[in-house]
């Protein structure tokens, strides 16, 4: 498989959010921002922690200095590195921690994607972690405050997960795989 450049790595992730977050209503939180043009992609090929980090460094910088009728929340693809999940989870710690060291606590919160995401206690290939699937290893940068207007739209924002378990349960993985959306994991995933 060819490495894709930044400009299809994005196109992959603006198809998933159409056709899987905001056409399966995963998140229904998401259709308003990316309609108004308030979701940003970054694509950082960074391929180690530190280089990780310098991204996400810059991307709270950009979404801390904007303002939110300008840029929402943030879509930080990662697609040279982590391609292992348990490695990509392992770093959440680290990204946690750039967003106290930007005072960003309780500003944004951040939400893992990964190809190979898997809940757990759920067998890596249950069709339900695909809540959490995404094209590439992805960090999105939230606002809380985002957060806050939407479950205060949305009052029963706590039965989306089961909603979406549902859905992909009746779903299964034909019905996922009949989305369309790009496999960037390679030859050696199933």
């Amino acid at each position: 498989m060819s490495r894709p450049d930044d400009s299809a790595v994005a196109a992959h992730t603006r198809l998933w959010l159409e056709k899987a977050v905001i056409g399966l209503n995963l998140c229904p939180f998401a259709k308003a921002p990316y309609a108004k043009g308030r979701v940003r992609i970054t694509v950082s090929r960074a391929t180690h922690l530190d280089g990780v980090l310098t991204a996400l460094d810059d991307e709270l910088h950009t979404l801390l200095a904007t303002p939110a009728e300008q840029v929402e929340t943030t879509l930080l693809v990662l697609p040279d590195a982590y391609a292992d999940f348990l490695a990509f989870n392992d770093m959440l710690d680290a990204a946690d921690a750039a967003l106290a060291d930007h005072g960003a606590e309780g500003v944004i919160q951040i939400a893992p994607f990964h190809p190979d995401f898997y809940f757990d206690g759920t067998a890596p290939d249950h069709i339900t972690n695909h809540t959490n699937r995404s094209p590439y290893p992805t960090l999105h940068l939230i606002r809380e405050s985002s957060i806050d207007k939407a479950v205060a739209a949305f009052p029963d924002a706590e039965a989306v997960f089961g909603r979406n378990i549902r859905l992909l349960e009746q779903m299964g993985h034909a019905g996922w795989q009949a989305l369309g959306l790009p496999d960037t994991r390679g030859g050696s995933h199933g």
